[in-house]
């Protein structure tokens, strides 16, 4: 079996996949908290992007309260993105485009815009992949994060959006409080 850590350094997407359907599912209620985020990468359109825009991880305050993306702030701390305000259609058709320098650095500068403090999913029970486990559902995008637990600090996840294949990620439970920055 591949270990979480020669994942998170690169691997196929076939191999990912089955180091994903070996994991334990998780519930909701285990979810909770501040979850440091890496990429898996598997050649996938998205790889590498997250990390260049400064992707921090997720925040799960509660079913009904969960924050898909956080990202560092230039200055400490972080702040949380509405997925809805990102093109991502237009960056999947132009692959590329999402890890330029430029891309990243019009991130940055868009911040205001895309910056909330307002919840933009929610977490519920699902089967993805033949097996029932807390995902993510974004509300403005039509994508959801399925979780497998590594163990009780550690997730695989597989983001799941129609027409493009999975993208996969881990994440590890942050036992510091992160602060959030002001809007």
């Amino acid at each position: 079996m591949t270990d979480l850590h020669d994942l998170e350094h690169g691997t196929d997407l076939g191999t990912a996949l089955e180091t994903y359907d070996r994991l334990a599912p998780v519930t909701v209620a285990q979810l909770r908290g501040w979850w440091r985020g890496t990429e898996i990468p598997t050649g996938h359109p998205l790889d590498g992007a997250l990390t260049a825009y400064g992707w921090w991880g997720k925040w799960f305050a509660g079913p009904e309260d969960a924050h898909p993306l956080v990202f560092r702030a230039q200055g400490g701390g972080t702040y949380e993105v509405d997925p809805g305000r990102l093109p991502l259609g237009v960056g999947l058709r132009v692959p590329p485009l999402l890890r330029a320098r430029m891309t990243a650095n019009a991130f940055r500068a868009l911040r205001p815009v895309l910056q909330t403090r307002r919840p933009r999913g929610r977490l519920r029970m699902l089967e993805h992949r033949g097996v029932v486990s807390a995902a993510l559902v974004y509300d403005h995008q039509p994508i959801m994060d399925a979780f497998r637990a590594v163990d009780a600090d550690t997730l695989v996840g597989v983001m799941d959006l129609r027409g493009m294949p999975p993208y996969l990620f881990s994440l590890r439970r942050s036992a510091a409080i992160v602060e959030s920055s002001t809007i």
